[in-house]
């Protein structure tokens, strides 16, 4: 697996959500938008429980207590969903 390389460090500094998507506005002021899809303790959750969201450290990452769900800029950045279920192998 090919590690992301940047120049600085992304920091995130606001999320909201829509119906099927969310947004992380990062201090550069990039904006990334992600399907729900990829995250589905977040598709699941209820607008309130979505809300509850707070940084990890400076921005690296984001957290959700309630719904035990950490994602971290690089890895939105690199494109990654949830990585706590892997692809069933095909045969």
């Amino acid at each position: 697996m090919r590690t992301l390389k940047l120049e600085s460090e992304p920091l995130a500094v606001e999320v909201s959500f829509m119906a099927d998507t969310f947004r992380v506005v990062l201090d550069d002021g990039r904006e990334l938008s992600i399907p729900l899809a990829w995250f589905p303790r977040l598709l699941h959750a209820t607008p309130e429980q979505r809300e509850q969201w707070e940084l990890i450290g400076r921005g690296e990452g984001l957290h959700w207590e309630a719904l035990d769900e950490d994602i971290s800029v690089v890895g939105l950045l690199a494109g990654r969903g949830d990585q706590t279920r892997r692809r069933k192998a095909v045969a």
